[in-house]
């Protein structure tokens, strides 16, 4: 009940705050009020007005009759014609006497009858020898303004206009008003309420606009019209603001994500320093510790045979080469973990790119009895990097070789390629024994060696599979070794075509 209760109240406070109805209550309250004036301006100025023209009137025909006066006799056919004209016009009735009081002219019978019981008491107007008096003609029961005045030939002039009841008159223009003021506030009244809906529909539309730019949201414009009003024109205004806004946030977003991708970049480029450092200290204390016991048996003479001491500086070579292959290692795969390593993917032959490797590696593969086993000769075209996918087989391959052993009479290193969809899989297979499984995730981690002794005498630095799994990390493609039945199973995967 409570939440009904606000939702109604909440409508209803949208509606009275809202432009379109604050619009129809001012536009209303201006018309009945301009109504009311004219009502209050009927009872209290109509009265006073009504007279004021009513003498006017008189005013003007005794003016016109005074000219006449002077200039023509007032007796003759066409002054008489024209005072009937005057007097037909204005409802007026028109005695002109003499200074013997002998009727010149006389338009009304009743009027000439009348004058006897004028009344100079009720003298509402006088100037020089011109008299205006309200009179009521007792005979009919009608009220009359009568002049009396002086013409310029000495004659005298009445004038008399009958005039009604004014109470009455406001009385009915009163009731009249009432009429037409209800009429035009019901009819003034839809009409503001279309005309406000239609000059609040593009105001509430701008105010959605204006809300929806606070928050960020700048997928809606204004429907510019054809009308070219300030509301148009705001509307405009408020389109380019927003057009703008959005283009300078999403600038400040661009350059947002620049800057973190540079802060990025540099924590990148920090850690992976403080991790080759820290790799390096710990991968080379036992080749410096080799080359540093080996060198002073050369000083001090351990050895004084020629063989011996011919040993002993080709230990310390071969550890050298060995710390100069794993800092290069370490360089590579520092630089594929942390987004440092230029790739040039092109297409290439991947069947090439294997006959190639067993080339290099027919001597080993010669010293230590191993059968090479592959048999493709068509060629297959993918697209990545050469050399890194190079660098990949090379590991398989030569970790192949430090952990292969003879199984069932065999020993052998099998490589074999299969078409997946918008793949290519490389297999490399060697007999031997096969990894355990709390092993099987380690060995992808940089310098894990599962049999240390064996991989230095070898050769190998423990960074091999690392770089495979950085590479391939790099394309986001699948990797991974599978325990076989007679030894392990290394495959990767190499796209076809641009992604």
């Amino acid at each position: 009940m409570k939440k009904i209760k606000k939702f109604i109240q909440e409508k209803i406070n949208n509606i009275t705050k809202s432009v379109r109805t604050k619009l129809f209550f001012i536009m209303t309250l201006t018309i009945v009020s301009i109504i009311a004036i004219l009502i209050l301006a009927n009872i209290f100025i109509a009265e006073s007005y009504y007279l004021h023209y009513k003498r006017n009137t008189l005013l003007e025909t005794y003016n016109t009759i005074d000219q006449y006066s002077m200039s023509n006799n007032l007796s003759s056919s066409y002054v008489d014609l024209e005072l009937q004209k005057i007097a037909i016009n204005n409802n007026l009735n028109i005695v002109i006497t003499d200074s013997n009081n002998i009727s010149i002219y006389n338009s009304s019978r009743d009027f000439s009858l009348s004058l006897q019981q004028i009344d100079k008491s009720k003298v509402l107007y006088k100037k020089d020898n011109i008299y205006i008096m309200e009179v009521k003609d007792s005979r009919n029961d009608i009220n009359f303004l009568m002049l009396v005045g002086k013409l310029k030939n000495n004659a005298t002039i009445y004038i008399r206009m009958p005039i009604s009841s004014i109470e009455d008159s406001v009385k009915i223009s009163n009731r009249f008003l009432y009429s037409i003021g209800i009429i035009t506030v019901i009819i003034s009244g839809i009409a503001i309420l279309i005309i406000s809906k239609r000059f609040a529909k593009p105001i509430s539309e701008l105010s959605v606009i204006a809300n929806k730019m606070s928050k960020l949201d700048f997928s809606q414009k204004y429907r510019i019209k054809d009308s070219k009003d300030e509301i148009d024109n705001l509307g405009k205004s408020i389109n380019i603001m927003s057009d703008k806004l959005e283009d300078t946030i999403n600038q400040l977003q661009k350059n947002n994500i620049a800057l973190e991708k540079d802060i990025q970049e540099k924590s990148k480029i920090d850690e992976m320093r403080k991790q080759f450092i820290s790799d390096v200290s710990h991968e080379l204390k036992t080749p410096i510790a080799l080359i540093q016991g080996y060198s002073e048996g050369l000083i001090e003479n351990v050895n004084t045979d020629e063989e011996s001491r011919k040993f002993y500086a080709e230990v310390i070579l071969d550890e050298a080469n060995k710390m100069d292959k794993m800092v290069k290692e370490l360089l590579e795969l520092m630089k594929l973990e942390y987004g440092a390593k230029k790739i040039n993917n092109t297409y290439f032959n991947v069947t090439e790119l294997i006959q190639e490797e067993i080339r290099k590696y027919t001597v080993m593969f010669n010293e230590n009895e191993i059968e090479i086993k592959f048999n493709l000769k068509e060629p297959i075209f993918v697209y990545a990097d050469c050399a890194l996918m190079e660098q990949v087989l090379n590991n398989y391959i030569s970790n192949g070789i430090k952990n292969i052993e003879e199984v069932n009479h065999e020993k052998y290193i099998k490589i074999e390629v299969a078409m997946l969809e918008n793949k290519v899989r490389v297999y490399v297979f060697n007999t031997g024994k096969n990894i355990s499984k709390e092993n099987m995730q380690k060995i992808w981690d940089r310098f894990y060696k599962e049999d240390s002794s064996r991989n230095r005498e070898l050769g190998g630095t423990g960074i091999g599979l690392s770089l495979v799994k950085a590479i391939m990390n790099n394309y986001h493609n699948e990797f991974g070794a599978i325990n076989k039945e007679n030894g392990v199973e290394f495959y990767f995967d190499i796209n076809v075509n641009k992604l």
